[in-house]
């Protein structure tokens, strides 16, 4: 039940930061910016928060409302997506050899900001954060260093991709698929059973991929769907949005400001390198660039996914490539770890 829990001390820090997103989500769509009841709350915590405001979204209220994201994604799966997936081998491979180089470019340019070895690999790894942190501490790095690259190179991708999309003209409009009423409803209330399942089983990112997989099921299998109003996918994500936000509470803004320009370039480097590959799969598979390029994005499975659904860019494909990411990484961070302690002890 820890999943619907919410400590009594972080209820001020909720609404303070609910309130804040909401003046952020509205200024964005009265500005008709993009993707506005994310970008906005994102942005607008991220400000408030380097100002000293105490924002915070706890973790049982995130999961639930990543767990709501899981199931409106595994809903997009249907019987028909079964002829596609032959294509995704190749997309597959190309995936992997973008993240080994654009991890690569990303690191080289950590080092000449001053990062250790360690550090700089760890901090340009494209996902897999929490696992990152952790064997790049073990490593000998700095973990402060490493989860700042990590956290902000995932705000910088989605607030680079959807103004990008946006001018471009790639991508839906709006908030996905936009529907007048809720469809499946009833597929909610198992979320309080999924989430402690996932865990229970160590699925990776249960908290998305637990309820996405049990949709996906039943949504391949044509039993039911769950489908959101308008409105509602506004609120999911407005949470989601001032979660990712508030992440930074209690960095001054000098400190901020620097791992920005770091960050910044690092990710325009790793995007620039991933969209050579995206390019690639465009050209071969006949994949649309935009849905390319954020199925490739240095980005956490769990924002990529929201930003597929929500500009309307294929996320079964965007949700299977960053699965696979994450999940060849966790495998081969262990024996990368064990590789650079041997090579810092020699």
């Amino acid at each position: 039940m820890k999943d619907i829990q919410i400590n009594a001390g972080s209820v001020k820090g909720l609404a303070v930061s609910l309130a804040v997103g909401a003046v952020g989500g509205t200024a964005f769509q009265l500005t008709g910016l993009p993707l506005a009841w994310m970008l906005g709350p994102l942005i607008a915590n991220l400000l408030v928060s380097s100002q000293g405001v105490k924002v915070a979204v706890p973790e049982p209220v995130r999961n639930i409302f990543l767990a709501i994201m899981g199931m409106v994604l595994g809903s997009q799966v249907t019987p028909q997506l079964a002829h596609r997936v032959v294509d995704w081998p190749v997309s597959a491979g190309l995936l992997l050899l973008g993240v080994a180089a654009s991890t690569a470019v990303a690191a080289a340019w950590y080092r000449r900001c001053g990062f250790d070895p360690v550090s700089a690999w760890f901090g340009a790894a494209p996902g897999a954060m929490t696992a990152m942190i952790l064997l790049g501490e073990k490593c000998g790095g700095d973990p402060q260093r490493i989860a700042v690259s990590q956290s902000l190179r995932m705000i910088l991708v989605i607030l680079f991709l959807p103004p990008l999309f946006w001018a471009s003209g790639d991508g839906g409009e709006g908030v996905g698929p936009v529907h007048s009423g809720l469809e499946h409803g009833w597929m909610l209330l198992t979320i309080p059973l999924v989430l402690p399942l996932g865990r229970f089983l160590r699925i990776p990112s249960s908290a998305l991929l637990a309820p996405l997989l049990l949709a996906a099921l039943l949504s391949g299998f044509d039993i039911a769907s769950l489908v959101l109003p308008g409105w509602g996918m506004n609120v999911m994500l407005w949470v989601l949005g001032s979660a990712i936000g508030s992440r930074f509470q209690g960095m001054t803004r000098k400190l901020l400001a620097r791992y920005l320009w770091q960050s910044g370039i690092a990710t325009l480097l790793a995007l620039a390198v991933l969209a050579l590959f995206a390019e690639l799969i465009h050209q071969i598979l006949g994949v649309g660039r935009d849905v390319a390029l954020l199925a490739l994005a240095p980005g956490g499975i769990g924002e990529m996914a929201i930003l597929a659904f929500a500009l309307n860019i294929d996320p079964v494909f965007v949700a299977f490539h960053h699965l696979l990411r994450m999940v060849t990484l966790m495998i081969i961070a262990p024996f990368w770890a064990r590789w650079l302690m041997r090579r810092s002890a020699s």
